[in-house]
């Protein structure tokens, strides 16, 4: 599997990781739950085994943030700019220093939402893997309002899809961009509205649909290097659709750390986000941002 690797991963160590508040559905009858020494060898695995296609690069864990170790809520970063979270709940709060002095380390210019917006970075902003666009979920943890500012910030165009379900309380947890512009995703998790600008921007060829138990198993919290896709679990349908489509399929067990909502995509941030300009793209200081609803 081991291959040139020119993308790059941030995770964290899970020294931390506890499940000690409830902030999503997920964490309900599991505070104190969690085991330390296995989700520290689901880690190892998940880390291991991206290593082998991409870099990964790790940041200190830290007592008192156990979610730190999903990175991917830290922030989006699009070629040398990230837009720092600013988390919705008090508990995840104290992690935005931690990611921003992170991210100055790394020479990323920061941009930071006002103090009234929440925004969950890569959890609920995914760039899409073919065009020249941002994904945004809004309705439980990112405030629609984050669209505008982060298209103007970052020059993009931005389509915001409305999540309905609290069991996908994150955009990553039920969709997912794949490289040569496919999509994994669980329409359920979406409202009418997002359901139809979802279809009209990708071609049904393309959209690989989960079914409730796939989305249920964080199928669609995956992590993709090129032609790589790591995930938690994947049934026989969904795994031969995706090798259909010419992905090879790696299936980590990370139990420990769905008990807190959370599986392989979350456990990483992509650092390398170039941009997808395409020839009928608007030029750059022309952003647009579309709203489903």
């Amino acid at each position: 599997m081991k291959q040139q690797r020119h993308e790059a991963f941030l995770m964290c160590p899970p020294a931390h990781f506890e499940v000690s508040y409830v902030i999503n559905p997920w964490m309900e009858g599991n505070v104190a739950h969690a085991d330390l020494s296995l989700a520290q060898r689901q880690w190892r695995a998940l880390r291991d085994g991206l290593a082998q296609v991409a870099q990964v690069r790790e940041m200190p864990a830290a007592a008192g943030v156990p979610d730190m170790v999903f990175t991917a809520n830290g922030g989006l970063v699009l070629e040398d700019a990230v837009v720092l979270s600013h988390f919705r709940h008090v508990e995840r709060q104290d992690e935005e220093p931690r990611f921003k002095a992170w991210f100055e380390s790394q020479g990323l210019r920061v941009l930071s939402m006002p103090a009234h917006i929440p925004f969950e970075g890569a959890g609920d902003a995914l760039l899409d893997r073919q065009a020249e666009l941002l994904w945004m979920g809004y309705g439980h943890r990112t405030d629609v309002r984050a669209a505008p500012l982060i298209a103007g910030w970052l020059e993009i165009e931005v389509q915001s899809l409305q999540l309905v379900d609290p069991r996908f309380y994150h955009l990553d947890t039920c969709f997912c961009p794949l490289a040569g512009g496919y999509l994994m995703y669980y329409p359920a998790a979406f409202d009418a509205a997002s359901q139809k600008a979802i279809a009209a921007r990708v071609p049904e060829h393309r959209r690989i649909v989960v079914g409730e138990e796939d989305a249920l198993a964080f199928a669609c919290n995956t992590v993709n290097s090129a032609g790589h896709v790591f995930l938690n679990r994947a049934s026989p349908a969904l795994r031969a659709r995706l090798e259909q489509a010419g992905f090879e399929v790696h299936e980590t067990p990370l139990s420990e750390f769905m008990k807190a909502g959370g599986a392989a995509k979350c456990l990483t941030l992509k650092l390398t986000e170039p941009r997808r300009r395409a020839a009928n793209a608007p030029m750059r200081g022309e952003p647009k941002e579309r709203r489903s609803a």
